[in-house]
């Protein structure tokens, strides 16, 4: 039984609905690949970019590493934060130091909040019928 050597890190990121597997490879030059889509071509929005690239930008690995994830599922919003949380996770198992720079930015945490479901007798998860008096 032989094992596979990698010269990647592998971490899952999760938002809502999003999933988002991230690997990192060792001595690359900052690209940045999603679904094999660039990363501007893939979040058009300024904001979700910053947000992707915000733990490298804060551990000054910005150009150091070559990104690929797959993602799926949920929207655009979510799925920037569950390769955020990927990218994070993998930055800390490359190097356990910048788990401090990470954890105080909150990147480290997963955002538990889920969609509530709808409820029998209800419109949407809390909202009732009209009710009128009278």
């Amino acid at each position: 039984m032989s094992d596979k050597v990698h010269n990647y890190i592998e971490a899952v990121g999760r938002r809502k609905r999003s999933v988002a597997r991230v690997r990192l490879h060792h001595n690359g030059s900052g690209s940045i690949l999603v679904n094999d889509r660039e990363l501007v071509g893939y979040l058009p929005l300024e904001p979700l970019q910053q947000s992707v690239m915000a733990p490298l930008r804060e551990t000054g690995t910005e150009n150091v590493f070559d990104i690929t994830v797959h993602t799926n599922g949920g929207g655009v919003h979510g799925q920037a934060d569950a390769i955020r949380l990927g990218i994070s996770k993998c930055l800390v198992e490359f190097n356990p130091e910048f788990r401090t720079v990470l954890k105080r930015l909150g990147f480290l945490t997963t955002d538990a909040r889920k969609r509530e479901r709808k409820k029998f007798g209800k419109l949407g998860a809390r909202r009732a019928p009209q009710w009128s008096k009278r």
